[in-house]
């Protein structure tokens, strides 16, 4: 214990720096405009943690390169240096809670690990659900597609895809992954970078066989309308294999989350029949303790198995 409270001390020291650091440019951009901000912070800006943290992941270009694409793919709107601050404040955070709540190196690491990852699990909840939304209206935005690029003379994919997203006849869980897909393409980024964000959006075998037509199409420009039809006819001989897929990935998600809700429950039926007994044991014993992060460890491997089997099933 007296090991680890100046760890825990230092944790909190760092973590309150953050915040603050946080609270105050938030404020300061609040009373200045923006470009104001932009030239009297710029120096803070390149000082932040978030951005030399950033830095150092860049070195590593597979990690720095993977996070880039899942922020990119489930289109939320903040960067890398602020998706690892949010990380180093949570990993602060887990330290500290390891320390003078559970009182043991089981404890800070149990924390640490659970409460660092959370922004990373949260990504992939996302996308695992932008997954099961978009599943089966992949095939009719296909087919719309289609008839663009056999309507298309030129047969120029850049140009189908446009044709595709202007007339608002692709229907909304697909119409913002084809919209990405226009904006990568239109602002000249490479081919293998604008599919890639395509295919991780949808994340099933075909939208992979889908881009590597749009692959094909956009470096050699040859016709693939043979093979845009012969993976539709494949999509609708395999919709009901899609649907079952769904659900199985459904029934995943509902057993993932169930341990956490039956483990409230559980708690919930102990303080309500005796609150002192229940706060003595949970909250002050070291036993008690210790079994509740058992189960705290115990939903996280099952949240990870969850997401692992949703992605192995797409």
């Amino acid at each position: 214990m007296k090991v680890m409270m100046p760890l825990a001390e230092a944790s909190l020291l760092l973590l309150l720096a953050l915040l603050s650091f946080v609270c105050i440019r938030g404020l300061l951009a609040v009373a200045l405009s923006r470009r104001t901000v932009r030239w009297r912070l710029l120096h803070v800006r390149r000082a932040a943690a978030g951005e030399r943290i950033a830095g150092y992941l860049s070195r590593f270009r597979f990690v720095h390169g993977h996070l880039a694409d899942l922020l990119e793919s489930t289109r939320y709107r903040i960067s890398i240096p602020a998706f690892m601050t949010g990380t180093v404040v949570l990993l602060l955070l887990g330290l500290s809670l390891g320390v003078f709540v559970f009182v043991s190196v089981k404890g800070v690491v149990t924390a640490s690990l659970i409460l660092a990852s959370m922004p990373y699990l949260v990504l992939r909840l996302r996308l695992i659900n932008l997954h099961m939304k978009t599943r089966l209206d992949f095939l009719p935005a296909i087919e719309l597609f289609y008839q663009y690029y056999v309507m298309t003379p030129s047969k120029n994919i850049r140009n189908v895809v446009r044709a595709s997203i202007a007339e608002n006849r692709i229907r909304h869980p697909m119409k913002p992954i084809f919209e990405q897909l226009h904006r990568n393409l239109s602002t000249d980024r490479p081919v293998d970078d604008c599919i890639r964000i395509f295919t991780m959006s949808l994340g099933h075998a075909w939208a992979e066989y889908f881009a590597g037509i749009m692959r094909i199409g956009l470096a050699e420009g040859i016709d693939v309308s043979e093979n845009l039809h012969d993976l539709i006819a494949d999509m609708r001989k395999a919709q009901l294999l899609e649907q079952r897929e769904r659900n199985r990935m459904l029934e995943i998600r509902i057993a993932s989350f169930s341990p956490i809700f039956f483990l409230g429950i559980f708690l919930f039926v102990n303080f309500q029949i005796n609150y002192e007994n229940a706060y003595r044991y949970y909250l002050i014993d070291a036993g008690g303790r210790n079994m509740l992060l058992d189960a705290l460890l115990l939903i996280f491997a099952s949240l990870l198995l969850g997401i692992y089997l949703s992605m192995r099933r797409m």
